[in-house]
Parts: structure tokens; sequence; C-alpha cells
């Protein structure tokens, strides 16, 4: 079950870089000073991305409990 840990790693580091990227995202748009509206509008787009990353995570880190339980 040793690849199920590494995949599960691979996949929470790749979760975890989406999350710093949403990050990144919203500092460019604060620093941006935008008005209300689209700030609103680029918190938006960004918010799926974040679940997504987030689940990404939490999946990975799912399958490394896993991997070592069955190992």
């Amino acid at each position: 079950m040793e690849w199920l840990i590494w995949i599960g790693a691979l996949l929470s580091v790749i979760g975890l870089g989406g999350l710093v990227w949403c990050i990144l995202i919203v500092l460019r748009a604060r620093r941006a000073n935008l008005p209300e509206e689209q700030m609103r509008q680029a918190l938006g787009r960004v918010m799926p991305l974040n679940m997504a990353a987030l689940m990404l995570s939490a999946f990975g880190l799912m399958m490394v409990v896993v991997g070592i339980l069955l190992g």
C-alpha cells in the first residue's frame, strides 16, 4: 500500500499548491483596489478553485491515512 501513500501525498501537495495559488490571486485583487462589485466577481471566480484545491488536498490526506492503516 506504499503506492497509495505516495499518490495521496502527491495529491495533497497539488491541493496545497492550489490553495497558495488562490491566496495569491486574492492578494493581487486586493492590491488592485478594485471597486466592491469587481472584487466580488474576482472572489466569486476564485472560490470554486479554492474549494476544489481544498477537496483535493483532503482527499489526498485520506488516501495517505488509508494507505498507512492498510500497510
